[in-house]
């Protein structure tokens, strides 16, 4: 049998069922893969462990009994911006570290109520407002795959502890590649659902950048969480209706038209990424897929400015506000989020130039998926960034070229400004400096079987590898 901290849930679930493995033994190996990485790797803000170990006895006694849940017994880790009722919810923040959360985030109400098991919660950058996770809060997180490296961000904590074996799935949000990065970085599955797909908690449900969603090692985990976790709530009135469930049968893409875009515009892309697309590609038309190159021609700069116009009118506002009070708390890159924020909104005008990007953005990509069935290109243009940089007064390289703000060198923003398209991140492959890679499977507006079916079979043709050398 696979180590049993790198089982997948499927798998687990068939084997809870057969009786040939016991809840309370997939935990028990968890926790103690917890214990022995987690000095290093640093993924886990909370441990419930004790707490979990009598849950997955509760969870033994249904399957015996034979009524057990979607996730009966599975170990599952949650985001800490995902509140808990009766636990602290810091944001990550020095500013916050005696609030406590009055009311639990619908995610998390849904997985355990699935019989899902929060044995932990994963670190965040503060605020949730960085591509990388650090704080002072929880001081750094690092990657699985590569210590001197970040797992990504903001669900950072999430992909590192899937890729460390100290999680068997876990949850993320997505403001402008939060779920896609880390997966990236991490070499696992995320998933952003398009907009109103999974509910969200009051004020940030409004924003349609914003996106809760699943995170696992293999494409089946994922769309297993995303069926339990989607549909509407009564605390959440941009939740669609009805509940949409992911296929269990996956991979089938014969005759589907997918279109390759090697870049999205004029977005550095180091060659080792490039090639790593490329040969997605390739598996693709293996597994019976028509694969077209195509240009988007999308312009960074016009991309980034209205993100942080966008950012400026909602999630600035939110970091400034507790600047105002804490500043000396925080760190440099959420209050230099914050300026950058608050300056991109400044002309009073600035919202609505903001929209008229945003629809610009969206028009080829509304085109290319007019004609293709989903769309492909790279999570990011380069493999990751460095543990502990804050890249305030650092600047970041990709390709040869000096980028004005670090998180140019990702290529999610542009899928939460096209918001109602549900992107899927599988890995593409593995860089010289040993970090993985990934691409972006994006779908038309609210299809999400495609890209389930599109990343399942990248995985079946291209298998990738879940634990890393070094741990």
């Amino acid at each position: 049998m696979t180590d049993l901290a790198y089982l997948a849930a499927t798998e687990a679930l068939r084997l809870f069922r057969s009786r040939e493995l016991s809840p309370v033994e997939l935990m028990t190996s968890v926790i103690e893969r917890a214990e022995a990485v987690e000095p290093r790797i640093n993924a886990l803000s909370e441990r419930m462990f004790e707490d979990a170990l009598l849950q997955a006895k509760d969870a033994e006694r249904a399957y015996r009994d034979g009524s057990p849940r979607p996730l009966e017994g599975i170990p599952v880790a949650t985001k800490d911006e995902q509140p808990i009722a009766g636990r602290i919810a810091s944001d990550g923040s020095l500013a916050y570290t005696d609030h406590v959360a009055e009311v639990t985030h619908p995610v998390i109400e849904r997985l355990q109520a699935a019989g899902g098991i929060v044995h932990a919660r994963t670190t965040t950058p503060e605020f949730c407002c960085a591509g990388f996770t650090h704080s002072r809060l929880w001081g750094l997180t690092r990657n699985p795959w590569n210590l001197d490296y970040s797992p990504g961000g903001s669900s950072g904590g999430s992909g590192a502890a899937l890729a460390s074996g100290t999680a068997t799935l876990a949850t993320g949000s997505d403001i402008g590649g939060s779920i896609r990065l880390p997966a990236a970085n991490t070499g696992t599955v995320g998933y952003k659902p398009p907009y109103g797909r999974v509910p969200a908690m009051p004020p940030f449900n409004l924003d349609h950048y914003c996106h809760d969603g699943p995170m696992a090692r293999t494409v089946a985990d994922c769309a297993l969480l995303q069926n339990v976790i989607a549909g509407p709530h009564p605390r959440d009135v941009v939740s669609l209706r009805p509940a949409v469930r992911v296929p269990e049968r996956l991979g089938d893409v014969a005759g589907l038209r997918i279109a390759y875009a090697p870049n999205l515009g004029d977005w550095e892309i180091e060659p080792e990424i490039a090639a790593n697309t490329k040969a997605v590609t390739d598996a693709l038309r293996e597994a019976g897929a028509i694969v077209e190159e195509v240009e988007v021609g999308l312009r960074r700069a016009d991309v980034f400015q209205a993100v942080f116009i966008h950012f400026g009118a909602i999630f600035g506002p939110m970091v400034t506000r507790v600047a105002a009070e804490h500043g000396d708390k925080l760190t440099p890159y959420a209050l230099a989020f914050a300026a950058t924020a608050e300056q991109a909104m400044g002309d009073s005008g600035a919202f609505l130039t903001g929209l008229e990007l945003e629809a610009a953005v969206y028009a080829p990509i509304g085109e290319l998926l007019d004609r293709y069935d989903a769309l492909l290109c790279p999570t990011t243009g380069a493999p990751g960034l460095l543990a502990g940089e804050d890249y305030v007064d650092t600047k970041f390289t990709v390709n040869g070229v000096e980028l004005d703000d670090y998180l140019e060198y990702a290529l999610t923003p542009v899928f939460n400004i096209a918001s109602r398209c549900p992107v899927l991140n599988v890995p593409s492959g593995r860089a010289s400096n040993g970090m993985p890679t990934g691409v972006q499977i994006v779908g038309r507006s609210y299809d999400d079987a495609t890209v389930f079916q599109v990343g399942a079979a990248v995985e079946r043709v291209r298998p990738w590898a879940y634990r890393p050398e070094s741990l």
